[in-house]
């Protein structure tokens, strides 16, 4: 088992068992320890930049962006439509109003996966449903949308299709120019609400 995984478990078992103690008598829906254990252990909670980019980029009108990092990171640098919590200021009853909308998919993001998923075990123990983190954070967004990788000559399908797609969100959020082979530049439109079967892949 990849050696950060077992670390992050390890980690999100300390955090869920920090959880416990909060004071929430009023707080009917609470998750109990042993569910939220079960959970923490299952990757369902993740989601794939791919796939954020994706709901950004159609306008999806169910995404909820939730930057976990301080606010002088945030100010720095931001996905769009995402709005600033960090971690130590979500039990406020603003804060909380962000959660727990029907209808709504709320994603954490951070630097990397772990304040998100402190975030996310938080939320899960306060009782919150349809919340997500998106995986790898905004260092992988780095490396996925906003500089993708070309394949190799060889790749499959899939990873050309996940490329071909990339691109286009890298266009579509910096607004990068694409050279053709002639070494002309040309824009490309990226269509919001596009249905197609991209194969999203993650970090």
């Amino acid at each position: 088992m990849n050696r950060n995984y077992i670390f992050l478990t390890l980690l999100m078992l300390v955090l869920a068992a920090g959880t416990v103690f909060l004071t929430m008598d009023d707080e009917p829906n609470q998750v109990d320890p042993e569910i939220l254990l079960q959970e923490i252990i299952q990757p369902t909670r993740y989601v794939s930049t791919d796939q954020v980019a994706k709901m950004i980029i159609q306008g999806d009108p169910s995404l909820m962006l939730i930057d976990v990092r301080s606010e002088d990171d945030f100010q720095g640098y931001s996905l769009p439509r995402s709005v600033n919590i960090p971690l130590d200021s979500l039990l406020t009853a603003d804060n909380l109003s962000y959660l727990g909308i029907p209808g709504t998919k709320v994603v954490f993001v951070s630097d990397d996966d772990i304040r998100a998923d402190q975030m996310w075990v938080l939320t899960k123990r306060l009782g919150y449903k349809g919340t997500y983190v998106m995986r790898g954070g905004l260092n992988c967004w780095m490396q996925t949308i906003i500089e993708p990788e070309q394949p190799s000559d060889d790749a499959s399908y899939a990873d050309m299709e996940t490329y071909s797609f990339r691109k286009g969100a890298q266009i579509y959020f910096t607004g990068a120019e694409e050279e053709t082979s002639d070494g002309a530049k040309v824009e490309v439109q990226v269509q919001k609400r596009e249905k197609t079967n991209v194969a999203l892949g993650g970090c």
